[in-house]
């Protein structure tokens, strides 16, 4: 979907970012936010049809926008799915647009092409207003601040591992907007991230997501949103250290990420993308280094997502985010096979071949 114009994101999944001034009426309902999707969902299939070729050139959107919808409908109020799903929209109108209409074009279809995008301009304000609202990024008023409700009915049913060594990621939304079944089939490799938590909220529920489910190895990806929140480094330190022990006391290899780098080149399209200001660069590289040592001395396992993503100004490259925060589809495919290496290794697997690896992560555009 990346080989189309890219895609404005919005503000979303971590905390201490300021939402945007948003009417509280923009909050949409479970049930009206469902019929907003469903119908966006079924304006997108009938405007492919009145453009010649858009139907077949859709249709790796179209199966995406499905699947985020039947999501959806199991957390309509989720600020990450709801993103995705804007995102996939999106990519399909960039598309839309990149293709010829026939002349004259049906004013049925373009008056269905208006309505889809009044429909996402909607749905963009329901979503600001999720985080406005603190559904995510105010977690302490909640009953649940560490969000062990999340995930406690999937791992009630996540099936023992079998032949296949599971590994659990555990993360924020970096880690939850990533589409791992996507991008590592044929593994079993089961995602626990939750947007906006910290490393603190991790280590609460690291027993119910990562020990309870028996994995071989653990990813841990953490620490971007304490430090956007003014948490101590060597808070989070002690936090990532509690987690190698206690994946350690469980025979757990403990897989610990870099964090990633930021920028604000994208801070003309939206001011609130300027993310060195919260997250300054310096802090970062401070804490990975610290997290490279603890690897070193402990005997974990140090997985290297920074430099492979960092340009040389310190910055993330500006064609790996849409945000200077999140991974775009290209920025996951330059995280893919260092992922995949890594877990190769330490689970003593034969390591693919690099760059076969590469040329896969390249081709996948999902």
């Amino acid at each position: 979907m990346r080989l189309w114009p890219a895609l404005l994101l919005t503000s979303i999944l971590c905390a201490q970012q300021s939402p945007p001034a948003n009417p509280a009426g923009a909050l949409l309902g479970a049930k009206d936010a469902g019929e907003l999707t469903t119908r966006m969902m079924q304006l997108m299939e009938s405007t492919a049809v009145a453009v010649p070729d858009l139907v077949r050139a859709s249709e790796p959107v179209n199966q995406n926008v499905q699947t985020t919808l039947r999501a959806l409908s199991a957390n309509p109020q989720s600020p990450a799915l709801t993103w995705q799903f804007m995102n996939q929209i999106r990519a399909y109108l960039a598309l839309s647009d990149s293709m010829p209409r026939p002349y004259p074009f049906p004013p049925a279809a373009e008056k269905q092409f208006a309505e889809l995008h009044e429909d996402l301009d909607r749905l963009q304000q329901h979503f600001i207003a999720l985080l406005a609202a603190g559904s995510v990024v105010d977690q302490k008023r909640t009953a649940d601040p560490n969000d062990l409700n999340r995930y406690a009915d999937a791992d009630s049913k996540l099936l023992p591992p079998d032949k296949m060594p599971r590994v659990v990621f555990l993360g924020d939304s970096i880690t939850e907007a990533w589409r791992l079944n996507e991008y590592f089939t044929g593994h079993d490799f089961v995602n626990r991230g939750i947007a906006a938590q910290t490393t603190s909220q991790m280590l609460a529920r690291f027993r119910q997501d990562v020990i309870g489910l028996n994995p071989k190895a653990v990813v841990i990806l953490g620490g971007t949103d304490d430090i956007a929140a003014g948490t101590a480094p060597r808070q989070i330190e002690d936090n990532l250290a509690m987690m190698a022990d206690l994946a350690k006391q469980h025979g757990i290899r403990a897989i610990f990420a870099s964090i990633l780098p930021v920028s604000d080149y994208h801070k003309d399209i939206d001011p609130r993308y300027e993310m060195t200001k919260n997250r300054p660069p310096a802090t970062i590289q401070a804490i990975n280094k610290w997290i490279q040592t603890l690897c070193l001395t402990g005997g974990f396992v140090w997985m290297d997502y920074y430099t492979a993503m960092v340009d040389p100004m310190g910055y993330m490259k500006t064609d790996l985010s849409d945000d200077g925060l999140h991974p775009n589809a290209k920025g996951y495919r330059v995280m893919s096979p260092v992922t995949l290496e890594t877990i190769d290794r330490v689970l003593s697997r034969q390591p693919q071949d690099t760059e076969e690896n590469k040329r896969r992560f390249k081709l996948l555009g999902r």
